[in-house]
C-alpha cells in the first residue's frame, strides 16, 4: 500500500515537470527579439555609459587622492 502512494507522488512529479517545460517553451515562442541594429546601439550605448562612469571614478578618486596629500602632507 505505502508504494502506491509514493508512485503517485512520482507520477504527478513526472507530469508538474512536463508541465513546466511546456509552459516554459510556450513563453520563449512569445518572446521579441530584438533586431541586430537595436543590439549594436545598446551595446554601443552601455560600453559609452561604462567608459564615461570609468572616467568620472578616475576622476573623483584622484581629486581624492590629492586633497588627502594636501591635507596630510606625505613626504
Amino acid at each position: 500500500m505505502a508504494s502506491d502512494g509514493n508512485v503517485k507522488a512520482k507520477s504527478q512529479t513526472q507530469s508538474g515537470l512536463i508541465k513546466f517545460f511546456r509552459e516554459v517553451k510556450a513563453e520563449f515562442k512569445r518572446i521579441t527579439w530584438p533586431s541586430k541594429k537595436e543590439i549594436k546601439k545598446s551595446t554601443i550605448a552601455v560600453a559609452v555609459f561604462c567608459l564615461l562612469y570609468i572616467v568620472y571614478v578616475g576622476g573623483i578618486d584622484v581629486v581624492f587622492k590629492n586633497l588627502f596629500d594636501l591635507i596630510f602632507r606625505i613626504k
